[in-house]
């Protein structure tokens, strides 16, 4: 069994559907990277969802302005799990922010980590989560081949800004995790 804990970063309908505003064209990739990952953490898995805040406030009213549809309860059919992972998801962390890392994961992850970093989308709520647990302290390791962004670029360009931040963020792959080596994609 891999070591650490796994967080499966916001692989919900709204990023899964192809005609969402808000697709992640290569989400089934990383829906199928997560598959192959969650074997090897047992209980240690966190899924996440984005959720809207009841009344956005600062700079998230002029978000919600441009994105309208997404003001939604949380219990709204967008935010969902995707059905593949929604009964896999034992411990469900809703967040109105980009940013995961919040006192209920940091708790579910411990003082020791490392965090192991999967889901949508690379370029922005994987990359926000990374930053600012390796700010708090936790090392982390980001799968590339089982995150996505939204497209192929800002997927790669946000890898390769998380990757400069090593060691507190290292880029790994599936293979590279489960065999141990942590191996760098």
């Amino acid at each position: 069994m891999t070591s650490g804990h796994l967080a499966v970063i916001d692989m919900q309908h709204v990023f899964a559907d192809p005609a969402s505003l808000w697709a992640t064209p290569r989400f089934a990739d990383a829906a199928a990277g997560v598959r192959r990952l969650l074997p090897a953490f047992g209980d240690r898995v966190t899924f996440t969802r984005f959720v809207a805040p009841a009344q956005p406030t600062g700079a998230w009213r002029a978000y919600y302005d441009r994105w309208p549809f997404a003001l939604r309860p949380p219990d709204a059919g967008l935010w969902r799990l995707t059905e593949e992972f929604a009964d896999r998801a034992a411990h469900v962390v809703d967040a109105p922010t980009f940013g995961k890392w919040t006192p209920p994961l940091a708790d579910r992850v411990g003082p020791d980590g490392p965090l192991v970093l999967a889901g949508v989308s690379t370029d922005c709520c994987v990359l926000s989560t990374a930053l600012a647990a390796a700010d708090a302290g936790t090392e982390v390791l980001v799968v590339a081949d089982a995150c996505a962004g939204v497209d192929d670029d800002s997927h790669i360009k946000a890898l390769h800004v998380m990757d400069l931040y090593r060691p507190l963020i290292r880029v790994t792959t599936v293979d590279g995790l489960l065999a141990g080596t942590g191996t760098p994609a």
